[in-house]
């Protein structure tokens, strides 16, 4: 768990972050969001200390990391920034293996972790572990950034717009890969975008910020139903609002009751894990009013109806 508390950062007399106080919980996605000058990133490099705080703390896991030296601290947690920022004159396996081999691991832990680390992010290790970083590609380069992040078993890792040079196709894998690595190694992931619809995508919570402060911090759909203040509604997207809460809601919670004559009935149906978006452009399609909720056992759920999918839709 990563505690902030009234964390502050001024330069002169221009304060670039503003006693923001927040708790990230373990082995989650908090994405930190706002437009440029916000303070985001700064809050993020704080976290490492990679910029100094002029007031308040940092805790992970109940421990200030203002008590350990600040090359020390970050050689623990992961640091991925926008471009990758890999070693142009060492090959992939050596970049990963950066982190490491400071902490003096064994050659034979640390080709083991390579290993497992490229076969995660499904780049084959016979394959790219010798390779230099100008023959890979912008997505593969991104990946490699992300496997010597996570190289030291980091508990957390900061990303610092990540994704913000990929173009949209690389960029959704980049987001897939980032999703599946968390699932995989439970680590607390901390990123920054300016991207809400990235933010929304990534995030189990979203932090907003503006000029410094900490506007909102909440689940995705509490962002969209109950904005704090007129900035976080036009983030969010005033008109595309309803789509958005139907992406980040699923089938399986919205799933209505079924009676004892729809059991067993043929037709449509719909996994648990689709989002009600998916669902409605099924149903739409289809051109039915009505979908069987299955889970992946095809077991039946309960259902959903076109006019229970809107209503979901219309923020209270």
């Amino acid at each position: 768990m990563i505690v902030i508390e009234s964390l502050s950062k001024r330069y002169g007399t221009t304060i670039a972050v503003d006693a923001v106080s927040m708790v990230i919980e373990r082995n989650s996605i908090t994405v930190i969001v706002g437009t440029s000058g916000s303070g985001k990133s700064t809050l993020l490099r704080m976290i490492n200390r990679l910029i100094e705080p002029t007031s308040g703390r940092v805790l992970i896991d109940d421990h200030d990391t203002e008590g350990e030296p600040g090359h020390l601290l970050r050689r623990r947690i992961g640091y991925v920034i926008q471009g990758h920022g890999l070693f142009p004159h060492r090959t992939v396996a050596e970049n990963i293996g950066t982190v490491p081999r400071l902490l003096g691991w064994e050659a034979g832990r640390i080709r083991a972790r390579t290993a497992q680390l490229l076969q995660a992010l499904q780049l084959d290790p016979a394959q790219y572990s010798e390779k230099y970083p100008y023959q890979l590609s912008g997505g593969q380069q991104q990946r490699v950034g992300v496997a010597r992040a996570l190289a030291a078993e980091p508990a957390v890792l900061l990303m610092d717009e990540p994704f913000g040079a990929l173009d949209p196709i690389i960029r959704e894998k980049a987001q897939d890969d980032l999703l599946e690595i968390q699932r995989k190694f439970n680590t607390t992931i901390v990123l920054v975008t300016h991207d809400i619809d990235e933010a929304f995508r990534l995030g189990d919570r979203v932090a907003v910020m503006s000029e410094g402060r900490l506007i909102q911090y909440d689940r995705p759909e509490v962002l969209v139903t109950r904005p704090a203040d007129a900035l976080v509604a036009r983030m969010t997207g005033s008109a595309e609002r309803a789509m958005r809460l139907l992406s980040l809601t699923t089938a399986g919670e919205a799933a209505l009751p079924l009676t004892a004559s729809e059991v067993g009935m043929n037709g449509i149906t719909v996994p648990t894990s689709a989002s009600l978006r998916e669902v409605l452009s099924e149903l739409l399609w289809r051109g039915s009013e009505c979908a069987t909720v299955v889970d992946g056992a095809g077991t039946p759920r309960g259902r959903l109806t076109v006019a229970a999918i809107l209503a979901r839709g219309r923020p209270a």
